[in-house]
């Protein structure tokens, strides 16, 4: 073979190797934000990607899961699905304590090694609305539960 001929090749494989690269990175979004939720967060079962376990139904108020307590504290109308998927727990502890124990009381029904029983968790709940500490307590505890349990 000639040398030009050669060249003619390199040059030729070296042009698809750049389209191919300029295809492949031109697809992609220039700044790529995706937010990673666990098998086990209030956000996975607030998107209903995985069926509720058959004892808490999507319509299941928080008043009558968690009981009287939380009755008082929030709306009886308010689901447990609603309650996954609220944003008003930032400065609140007891919005946060309860997204956080809704998801840990599917995850008790629904992941193995779940370390609270649902009985733990409603007991918990009652007695974290007894005041701001130990709900914010409560919250972190449930929050750890959630995070770590898809690590079983």
């Amino acid at each position: 073979m000639s040398r030009p001929h050669q060249v003619s090749q390199l040059v030729l494989l070296l042009v698809l190797v750049l389209c191919f690269l300029a295809t492949t990175t031109t697809a992609r979004p220039g700044f790529l934000f995706t937010r990673t939720t666990g098998r086990c967060s209030p956000d996975y079962w607030g998107s209903r990607v995985e069926s509720w376990p058959r004892m808490v139904p999507l319509t299941s108020t928080v008043s009558k899961v968690f009981g009287s307590r939380a009755f008082e504290r929030y709306r009886s109308d308010l689901t447990l699905l609603e309650a996954t998927v609220r944003n008003d727990d930032d400065g609140n502890v007891f919005p946060r304590l309860l997204k956080q124990a809704s998801a840990a009381l599917l995850n008790s029904y629904a992941r193995k090694g779940f370390p609270y029983t649902a009985w733990e968790v409603k007991t918990r709940v009652i007695q974290g609305l007894v005041s701001e500490r130990v709900a914010a307590h409560q919250a972190q505890l449930f929050t750890l539960a959630n995070e770590t349990c898809d690590l079983h």
